[in-house]
Protein backbone atom coordinates (compact mmCIF):
# COMPACT_ATOMS: atom_id res chain seq x y z
CA UNK A 1 0.00 0.00 0.00
CA UNK A 2 1.37 3.41 -0.77
CA UNK A 3 2.29 5.77 2.01
CA UNK A 4 0.28 8.70 2.14
CA UNK A 5 2.03 12.13 1.47
CA UNK A 6 2.84 14.20 4.37
CA UNK A 7 0.78 16.90 2.61
CA UNK A 8 -1.63 17.19 0.10
CA UNK A 9 0.08 17.54 -3.57
CA UNK A 10 -0.32 21.80 -5.26
CA UNK A 11 -2.23 19.90 -8.24
CA UNK A 12 -4.58 17.99 -6.33
CA UNK A 13 -6.15 20.86 -3.66
CA UNK A 14 -3.53 24.47 -3.87
CA UNK A 15 -5.00 25.49 -0.69
CA UNK A 16 -5.09 22.58 1.09
CA UNK A 17 -1.53 22.15 0.37
CA UNK A 18 -0.82 26.08 1.88
CA UNK A 19 -2.52 25.15 4.57
CA UNK A 20 -0.72 22.06 5.59
CA UNK A 21 2.41 23.57 4.71
CA UNK A 22 1.91 25.81 7.52
CA UNK A 23 0.74 23.66 10.07
CA UNK A 24 3.28 20.84 9.19
CA UNK A 25 6.64 22.65 8.75
CA UNK A 26 5.41 24.92 12.13
CA UNK A 27 5.26 28.23 10.57
CA UNK A 28 1.69 29.53 12.15
CA UNK A 29 -1.73 28.70 13.86
CA UNK A 30 -5.33 29.67 13.90
CA UNK A 31 -5.79 32.50 16.77
CA UNK A 32 -8.46 32.10 19.32
CA UNK A 33 -10.29 35.39 17.80
CA UNK A 34 -11.73 35.01 14.34
CA UNK A 35 -9.36 35.75 11.66
CA UNK A 36 -6.24 35.81 13.76
CA UNK A 37 -3.08 34.12 13.64
CA UNK A 38 0.29 33.07 15.90
CA UNK A 39 3.07 32.76 14.17
CA UNK A 40 5.19 29.95 15.45
CA UNK A 41 8.85 30.56 16.14
CA UNK A 42 10.41 29.36 12.54
CA UNK A 43 7.67 31.14 10.75
CA UNK A 44 8.83 34.32 13.03
CA UNK A 45 12.50 33.83 11.95
CA UNK A 46 11.38 34.15 8.10
CA UNK A 47 9.43 37.47 8.94
CA UNK A 48 12.96 38.49 11.27
CA UNK A 49 14.81 38.65 8.43
CA UNK A 50 12.60 40.07 6.14
CA UNK A 51 12.52 42.83 8.60
CA UNK A 52 16.36 43.32 8.54
CA UNK A 53 16.46 43.44 4.77
CA UNK A 54 14.02 45.78 4.24
CA UNK A 55 14.72 48.15 7.36
CA UNK A 56 18.32 48.35 6.10
CA UNK A 57 16.81 49.55 2.43
CA UNK A 58 14.79 51.74 3.91
CA UNK A 59 16.93 52.84 6.02
CA UNK A 60 19.82 53.44 3.36
CA UNK A 61 17.28 55.79 1.31
CA UNK A 62 16.46 58.37 4.08
CA UNK A 63 14.20 56.98 6.51
CA UNK A 64 14.09 56.68 10.31
CA UNK A 65 11.61 54.69 12.59
CA UNK A 66 9.65 55.82 14.87
CA UNK A 67 6.41 55.06 16.06
CA UNK A 68 2.86 56.18 16.67
CA UNK A 69 -0.40 54.75 18.61
CA UNK A 70 -2.46 51.69 18.03
CA UNK A 71 -5.57 54.10 19.01
CA UNK A 72 -6.72 56.80 17.03
CA UNK A 73 -9.63 59.06 17.80
CA UNK A 74 -12.05 58.55 14.88
CA UNK A 75 -12.49 61.82 14.16
CA UNK A 76 -9.04 61.63 12.76
CA UNK A 77 -10.74 59.18 10.16
CA UNK A 78 -13.08 60.80 9.17
CA UNK A 79 -10.79 64.47 7.69
CA UNK A 80 -10.28 62.55 4.86
CA UNK A 81 -13.22 61.44 3.10
CA UNK A 82 -12.16 59.48 0.28
CA UNK A 83 -9.78 57.55 3.21
CA UNK A 84 -12.26 56.65 6.02
CA UNK A 85 -14.69 55.17 2.95
CA UNK A 86 -12.13 53.14 1.40
CA UNK A 87 -11.69 51.80 4.89
CA UNK A 88 -14.84 52.06 6.83
CA UNK A 89 -16.02 47.99 6.07
CA UNK A 90 -12.72 47.01 7.60
CA UNK A 91 -12.40 48.79 11.18
CA UNK A 92 -12.33 47.84 14.39
CA UNK A 93 -13.37 50.04 16.90
CA UNK A 94 -13.48 50.70 20.48
CA UNK A 95 -16.45 52.38 22.23
CA UNK A 96 -15.76 51.30 25.96
CA UNK A 97 -12.69 51.88 27.89
CA UNK A 98 -11.96 51.48 31.93
CA UNK A 99 -15.69 50.02 32.51
CA UNK A 100 -16.70 53.76 30.75
CA UNK A 101 -18.12 54.46 27.43
CA UNK A 102 -15.67 56.16 25.86
CA UNK A 103 -16.62 59.86 25.03
CA UNK A 104 -14.84 59.28 21.33
CA UNK A 105 -14.73 56.30 20.33
CA UNK A 106 -11.44 55.01 18.97
CA UNK A 107 -10.54 52.96 15.85
CA UNK A 108 -7.74 50.14 16.20
CA UNK A 109 -5.48 51.11 13.56
CA UNK A 110 -5.98 50.23 10.10
CA UNK A 111 -2.81 52.10 8.71
CA UNK A 112 -1.53 55.45 10.23
CA UNK A 113 -1.88 58.19 7.31
CA UNK A 114 -4.59 60.08 9.39
CA UNK A 115 -2.74 60.34 13.14
CA UNK A 116 0.89 60.89 11.30
CA UNK A 117 -0.35 63.88 9.46
CA UNK A 118 -1.88 64.46 13.28
CA UNK A 119 1.58 65.34 14.19
CA UNK A 120 3.33 66.37 10.88
CA UNK A 121 1.16 69.22 11.06
CA UNK A 122 3.00 69.78 13.88
CA UNK A 123 6.42 69.13 13.59
CA UNK A 124 6.64 70.42 9.96
CA UNK A 125 6.94 74.89 10.17
CA UNK A 126 9.68 75.39 7.44
CA UNK A 127 11.18 74.11 4.15
CA UNK A 128 13.95 73.31 6.43
CA UNK A 129 12.40 70.65 7.89
CA UNK A 130 11.47 69.03 4.55
CA UNK A 131 11.48 66.10 3.46
CA UNK A 132 10.49 64.35 6.68
CA UNK A 133 11.25 60.48 6.17
CA UNK A 134 9.51 58.26 8.34
CA UNK A 135 8.85 54.61 9.00
CA UNK A 136 7.26 52.56 11.78
CA UNK A 137 7.02 48.83 12.50
CA UNK A 138 3.73 47.82 13.82
CA UNK A 139 0.54 45.58 13.85
CA UNK A 140 -2.72 46.58 12.33
CA UNK A 141 -5.61 45.98 11.93
CA UNK A 142 -8.46 45.27 9.19
CA UNK A 143 -11.71 43.30 9.88
CA UNK A 144 -11.14 40.67 6.78
CA UNK A 145 -14.06 38.61 5.82
CA UNK A 146 -12.45 35.88 4.50
CA UNK A 147 -9.35 35.00 6.55
CA UNK A 148 -6.12 33.03 5.11
CA UNK A 149 -2.96 32.77 7.57
CA UNK A 150 -0.15 35.17 6.70
CA UNK A 151 -2.49 36.58 3.83
CA UNK A 152 -5.63 37.96 4.75
CA UNK A 153 -6.20 38.30 9.32
CA UNK A 154 -7.75 40.79 11.14
CA UNK A 155 -4.17 41.54 12.66
CA UNK A 156 -0.90 41.65 10.69
CA UNK A 157 2.73 42.95 11.35
CA UNK A 158 4.13 45.36 8.64
CA UNK A 159 6.24 48.39 8.05
CA UNK A 160 4.11 51.49 6.87
CA UNK A 161 6.64 54.30 5.66
CA UNK A 162 5.17 58.29 5.50
CA UNK A 163 7.00 61.04 4.58
CA UNK A 164 5.89 64.58 3.64
CA UNK A 165 8.21 67.13 0.91
CA UNK A 166 8.44 70.24 -0.35
CA UNK A 167 7.00 69.76 -3.87
CA UNK A 168 5.33 66.90 -5.93
CA UNK A 169 8.44 66.20 -8.32
CA UNK A 170 10.26 65.46 -4.73
CA UNK A 171 7.62 63.06 -3.55
CA UNK A 172 6.54 61.10 -6.73
CA UNK A 173 10.44 60.52 -6.81
CA UNK A 174 11.23 59.17 -3.59
CA UNK A 175 7.99 57.00 -4.23
CA UNK A 176 9.08 55.22 -6.91
CA UNK A 177 12.60 55.18 -5.29
CA UNK A 178 10.98 52.80 -2.48
CA UNK A 179 9.35 51.18 -5.13
CA UNK A 180 12.30 50.51 -6.88
CA UNK A 181 15.29 50.43 -4.09
CA UNK A 182 13.55 48.56 -1.42
CA UNK A 183 10.77 46.64 -2.57
CA UNK A 184 12.20 45.06 -5.98
CA UNK A 185 15.69 44.79 -4.72
CA UNK A 186 14.38 43.08 -1.92
CA UNK A 187 11.51 40.73 -3.94
CA UNK A 188 14.34 40.12 -6.43
CA UNK A 189 17.52 39.64 -4.89
CA UNK A 190 16.42 38.09 -1.35
CA UNK A 191 13.33 36.33 -1.86
CA UNK A 192 13.97 35.19 -5.23
CA UNK A 193 10.42 36.17 -6.50
CA UNK A 194 9.97 37.79 -9.73
CA UNK A 195 7.12 40.65 -9.70
CA UNK A 196 5.87 42.85 -12.48
CA UNK A 197 6.02 46.49 -11.20
CA UNK A 198 3.82 48.55 -12.43
CA UNK A 199 0.72 51.15 -11.14
CA UNK A 200 -2.42 50.51 -9.65
CA UNK A 201 -5.59 51.47 -11.73
CA UNK A 202 -7.97 54.27 -10.31
CA UNK A 203 -10.31 51.35 -8.60
CA UNK A 204 -7.42 49.63 -6.90
CA UNK A 205 -5.47 52.78 -5.88
CA UNK A 206 -5.12 53.09 -1.96
CA UNK A 207 -7.78 54.83 -0.66
CA UNK A 208 -7.00 58.70 -0.54
CA UNK A 209 -3.66 58.37 -2.90
CA UNK A 210 -2.97 59.74 -6.23
CA UNK A 211 -0.87 57.08 -7.54
CA UNK A 212 -0.14 53.93 -6.64
CA UNK A 213 2.65 51.71 -7.38
CA UNK A 214 2.88 48.13 -6.75
CA UNK A 215 4.47 44.50 -7.21
CA UNK A 216 2.63 41.92 -7.96
CA UNK A 217 4.17 37.76 -8.22
CA UNK A 218 2.47 35.47 -9.75
CA UNK A 219 2.01 31.99 -7.51
CA UNK A 220 2.55 28.84 -7.73
CA UNK A 221 -1.12 28.23 -8.81
CA UNK A 222 -0.87 31.42 -11.01
CA UNK A 223 -2.99 33.83 -8.98
CA UNK A 224 -1.29 37.26 -8.30
CA UNK A 225 -0.32 38.02 -4.90
CA UNK A 226 0.53 41.95 -4.47
CA UNK A 227 3.66 42.34 -2.52
CA UNK A 228 3.94 45.78 -1.31
CA UNK A 229 2.48 49.32 -2.44
CA UNK A 230 3.93 52.42 -2.56
CA UNK A 231 1.33 55.86 -2.60
CA UNK A 232 1.65 59.19 -4.23
CA UNK A 233 -0.61 60.89 -1.76
CA UNK A 234 -0.24 64.37 -3.41
CA UNK A 235 -2.05 66.68 -0.89
CA UNK A 236 -5.22 65.31 0.38
CA UNK A 237 -4.11 64.71 3.53
CA UNK A 238 -1.96 67.84 4.21
CA UNK A 239 -5.20 69.65 2.81
CA UNK A 240 -7.10 67.60 5.27
CA UNK A 241 -4.61 68.11 8.40
CA UNK A 242 -3.59 71.45 7.21
CA UNK A 243 -0.10 70.74 6.91
CA UNK A 244 1.81 73.66 5.62
CA UNK A 245 5.53 75.26 5.52
CA UNK A 246 6.68 78.13 5.26
CA UNK A 247 8.45 78.08 1.79
CA UNK A 248 11.60 79.98 0.83
CA UNK A 249 9.53 82.78 -0.86
CA UNK A 250 8.00 83.25 2.53
CA UNK A 251 4.69 81.68 1.04
CA UNK A 252 2.81 78.90 3.40
CA UNK A 253 2.32 75.82 1.22
CA UNK A 254 0.88 72.57 1.78
CA UNK A 255 3.57 69.89 1.87
CA UNK A 256 3.18 66.51 -0.56
CA UNK A 257 3.40 63.35 1.11
CA UNK A 258 3.70 59.79 0.13
CA UNK A 259 3.04 56.12 2.01
CA UNK A 260 4.11 52.61 1.17
CA UNK A 261 4.33 49.49 3.09
CA UNK A 262 4.95 45.50 3.06
CA UNK A 263 3.59 42.81 5.37
CA UNK A 264 3.81 39.56 6.98
CA UNK A 265 1.85 38.58 3.33
CA UNK A 266 4.92 38.58 2.32
CA UNK A 267 5.17 35.22 4.27
CA UNK A 268 2.63 34.11 2.49
CA UNK A 269 4.05 35.30 -0.85
CA UNK A 270 6.90 32.95 -0.12
CA UNK A 271 5.13 29.89 0.19
CA UNK A 272 3.27 29.67 -2.68
CA UNK A 273 6.22 31.37 -4.99
CA UNK A 274 8.84 28.52 -3.73
CA UNK A 275 6.98 25.60 -1.77
CA UNK A 276 6.66 22.04 -3.75
CA UNK A 277 4.71 19.20 -2.82
CA UNK A 278 7.74 18.29 -0.25
CA UNK A 279 7.57 21.46 1.97
CA UNK A 280 8.51 25.12 1.79
CA UNK A 281 12.26 25.83 -0.20
CA UNK A 282 13.49 29.00 0.85
CA UNK A 283 15.80 31.00 -0.57
CA UNK A 284 19.47 30.99 0.91
CA UNK A 285 19.98 34.94 1.57
CA UNK A 286 16.58 34.59 3.59
CA UNK A 287 16.94 31.47 5.23
CA UNK A 288 17.56 32.09 9.32
CA UNK A 289 18.62 28.75 8.88
CA UNK A 290 21.18 28.26 5.23
CA UNK A 291 22.92 24.61 6.77
CA UNK A 292 21.88 22.34 8.90
CA UNK A 293 24.28 19.64 10.16
CA UNK A 294 22.24 16.30 11.39
CA UNK A 295 23.59 13.55 13.55
CA UNK A 296 22.40 10.21 11.69
CA UNK A 297 23.31 8.07 14.93
CA UNK A 298 23.89 8.56 18.87
CA UNK A 299 27.69 8.16 18.71
CA UNK A 300 30.03 10.02 20.92
CA UNK A 301 32.45 10.36 17.42
CA UNK A 302 29.63 11.46 15.00
CA UNK A 303 27.65 13.82 17.51
CA UNK A 304 31.81 15.27 17.73
CA UNK A 305 32.05 15.67 14.20
CA UNK A 306 28.66 17.36 13.81
CA UNK A 307 28.97 19.94 16.09
CA UNK A 308 32.75 20.73 14.99
CA UNK A 309 31.18 21.06 11.54
CA UNK A 310 28.46 23.51 12.89
CA UNK A 311 31.28 25.79 14.22
CA UNK A 312 33.52 25.92 11.07
CA UNK A 313 30.52 26.70 9.22
CA UNK A 314 28.89 29.27 11.57
CA UNK A 315 32.77 30.86 11.58
CA UNK A 316 32.55 31.02 8.22
CA UNK A 317 29.93 33.52 7.98
CA UNK A 318 26.78 30.62 6.90
CA UNK A 319 23.41 30.58 9.07
CA UNK A 320 24.19 27.00 10.53
CA UNK A 321 22.22 24.85 13.02
CA UNK A 322 23.03 21.52 14.96
CA UNK A 323 20.84 18.92 14.93
CA UNK A 324 22.21 16.18 17.74
CA UNK A 325 18.49 14.95 18.50
CA UNK A 326 19.21 11.09 18.36
CA UNK A 327 16.46 11.02 20.78
CA UNK A 328 14.59 11.42 17.53
CA UNK A 329 14.72 8.79 14.42
CA UNK A 330 16.69 10.19 11.61
CA UNK A 331 14.20 9.74 8.94
CA UNK A 332 11.65 11.84 10.64
CA UNK A 333 13.79 14.90 11.49
CA UNK A 334 15.11 14.97 7.93
CA UNK A 335 11.49 14.86 6.74
CA UNK A 336 11.01 18.47 8.99
CA UNK A 337 14.13 19.72 7.70
CA UNK A 338 12.70 19.37 4.54
CA UNK A 339 9.29 20.94 5.22
CA UNK A 340 11.02 23.88 6.56
CA UNK A 341 12.87 24.00 3.68
CA UNK A 342 16.50 24.68 4.76
CA UNK A 343 18.44 24.85 1.64
CA UNK A 344 20.94 22.19 2.80
CA UNK A 345 21.58 19.52 4.84
CA UNK A 346 24.94 17.99 5.85
CA UNK A 347 24.31 14.49 7.09
CA UNK A 348 27.09 12.81 9.28
CA UNK A 349 27.10 9.04 9.95
CA UNK A 350 29.88 6.59 11.53
CA UNK A 351 30.41 5.78 8.08
CA UNK A 352 30.96 9.21 7.14
CA UNK A 353 33.06 9.99 9.83
CA UNK A 354 35.85 7.22 9.15
CA UNK A 355 35.87 8.78 5.84
CA UNK A 356 35.86 12.21 6.71
CA UNK A 357 32.82 12.87 4.28
CA UNK A 358 29.53 13.71 4.69
CA UNK A 359 26.28 13.33 2.45
CA UNK A 360 24.93 16.57 1.24
CA UNK A 361 21.44 17.07 0.32
CA UNK A 362 19.63 20.14 -1.52
CA UNK A 363 16.76 20.77 -0.97
CA UNK A 364 16.37 23.79 -3.70
CA UNK A 365 17.23 21.80 -6.45
CA UNK A 366 17.40 18.03 -5.08
CA UNK A 367 19.88 14.85 -4.89
CA UNK A 368 22.27 13.75 -3.00
CA UNK A 369 25.91 13.37 -2.58
CA UNK A 370 29.03 13.07 -0.53
CA UNK A 371 31.62 15.96 0.02
CA UNK A 372 34.69 15.81 1.33
CA UNK A 373 34.28 17.54 5.05
CA UNK A 374 37.01 19.89 4.84
CA UNK A 375 35.77 21.10 1.58
CA UNK A 376 32.46 22.39 2.47
CA UNK A 377 33.45 26.14 4.17
CA UNK A 378 34.48 27.16 0.45
CA UNK A 379 31.88 24.71 -1.26
CA UNK A 380 28.31 25.96 0.49
CA UNK A 381 28.65 29.24 -0.35
CA UNK A 382 29.05 29.11 -4.31
CA UNK A 383 25.78 26.28 -3.63
CA UNK A 384 23.60 28.70 -1.95
CA UNK A 385 24.42 31.21 -4.56
CA UNK A 386 23.01 28.66 -7.36
CA UNK A 387 20.12 28.09 -5.27
CA UNK A 388 18.99 31.48 -4.86
CA UNK A 389 19.86 32.05 -8.80
CA UNK A 390 17.63 28.85 -9.33
CA UNK A 391 14.41 29.98 -7.61
CA UNK A 392 14.40 33.28 -9.19
CA UNK A 393 14.16 31.88 -12.60
CA UNK A 394 12.19 29.36 -11.85
CA UNK A 395 9.70 32.46 -10.69
CA UNK A 396 10.20 34.75 -13.19
CA UNK A 397 10.08 31.49 -16.30
CA UNK A 398 6.73 30.57 -14.27
CA UNK A 399 5.33 34.51 -15.01
CA UNK A 400 6.72 34.42 -18.34
CA UNK A 401 5.13 30.89 -19.99
CA UNK A 402 1.63 31.72 -18.30
CA UNK A 403 1.04 35.15 -19.48
CA UNK A 404 -0.48 35.85 -23.24
CA UNK A 405 -0.95 38.63 -24.84
CA UNK A 406 -5.18 39.33 -25.34
CA UNK A 407 -7.30 41.75 -27.39
CA UNK A 408 -10.73 41.01 -25.57
CA UNK A 409 -12.09 40.45 -22.26
CA UNK A 410 -13.33 37.07 -22.93
CA UNK A 411 -9.52 36.06 -23.67
CA UNK A 412 -8.47 37.76 -20.41
CA UNK A 413 -11.29 35.70 -18.63
CA UNK A 414 -10.02 32.39 -20.15
CA UNK A 415 -6.18 33.08 -19.52
CA UNK A 416 -7.05 34.05 -15.45
CA UNK A 417 -9.62 30.68 -15.25
CA UNK A 418 -6.50 28.51 -16.82
CA UNK A 419 -4.13 29.87 -14.24
CA UNK A 420 -2.29 32.34 -15.79
CA UNK A 421 -2.15 36.27 -16.30
CA UNK A 422 -3.23 38.09 -19.41
CA UNK A 423 -2.32 41.58 -20.87
CA UNK A 424 -4.89 43.84 -22.84
CA UNK A 425 -4.41 47.05 -23.40
CA UNK A 426 -5.69 49.56 -21.12
CA UNK A 427 -7.70 51.58 -24.07
CA UNK A 428 -9.35 48.82 -24.77
CA UNK A 429 -9.99 47.58 -21.49
CA UNK A 430 -11.01 50.71 -19.55
CA UNK A 431 -13.08 50.92 -16.30
CA UNK A 432 -16.35 49.33 -18.00
CA UNK A 433 -14.21 46.63 -18.89
CA UNK A 434 -12.33 46.38 -15.64
CA UNK A 435 -15.72 45.89 -13.88
CA UNK A 436 -16.73 43.11 -16.50
CA UNK A 437 -13.49 41.27 -15.58
CA UNK A 438 -14.67 41.50 -11.81
CA UNK A 439 -17.95 39.70 -12.73
CA UNK A 440 -15.81 37.00 -12.83
CA UNK A 441 -13.38 37.73 -10.29
CA UNK A 442 -11.03 38.76 -12.36
CA UNK A 443 -8.97 41.91 -11.63
CA UNK A 444 -6.55 44.45 -12.97
CA UNK A 445 -3.38 44.10 -10.70
CA UNK A 446 -1.19 46.90 -12.53
CA UNK A 447 -1.19 48.77 -15.35
CA UNK A 448 2.55 48.75 -17.38
CA UNK A 449 3.73 50.83 -20.05
CA UNK A 450 4.48 49.06 -23.40
CA UNK A 451 8.26 47.80 -22.48
CA UNK A 452 7.30 46.65 -19.35
CA UNK A 453 8.58 49.65 -17.14
CA UNK A 454 6.22 51.65 -14.71
CA UNK A 455 4.47 54.02 -16.44
CA UNK A 456 4.53 57.67 -14.95
CA UNK A 457 0.50 57.40 -14.28
CA UNK A 458 -2.78 55.41 -15.41
CA UNK A 459 -3.26 57.73 -17.97
CA UNK A 460 0.07 57.07 -19.46
CA UNK A 461 -0.84 56.56 -23.54
CA UNK A 462 -0.23 52.43 -24.57
CA UNK A 463 -0.29 51.10 -20.65
CA UNK A 464 -0.53 47.47 -20.40
CA UNK A 465 -3.41 46.11 -18.32
CA UNK A 466 -1.73 43.04 -16.32
CA UNK A 467 -4.84 41.06 -15.36
CA UNK A 468 -5.66 37.72 -13.18
CA UNK A 469 -7.00 36.27 -10.59
CA UNK A 470 -5.69 37.17 -7.17
CA UNK A 471 -5.20 36.74 -3.79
Amino acid sequence: MAKAPVLTPQAEDFPRWYQDLISKAELADNGPGRGTMVIRPYGYGLWERMQQELDGRIKAAGARNAYFPLFIPQSFLTREAEHVEGFAPELAVVTHGGGKQLEEPLVVRPTSETIINEYFSKWIQSYRDLPLLLNQWANVVRWEMRPRIFLRTTEFLWQEGHTAHASYEDARDFAARIHHEVYADFMENVLAIDTVLGVKSPAERFAGAINTRTLEGMMGDGKALQMGTSHELGQNFARAFDTRFLAADGERELVWQTSWGASTRMVGGLIMSHGDDNGLRVPPRLAPTQVVVLAIKDDPTVLAKVREIGATLTAAGIRTEVDDRTDTPFGRRAVDWELKGVPVRVEIGPRDVAADTAMLARRIPGGKEPVAIEALPKLLPGMLDEDQELLLRQSRERRESRTSDVSTIGEAVEAAKAGGWARIPWADLGPEGEARLAQDAVSVRCLVAEDGSVPASTDTPGNIAVVGRAY
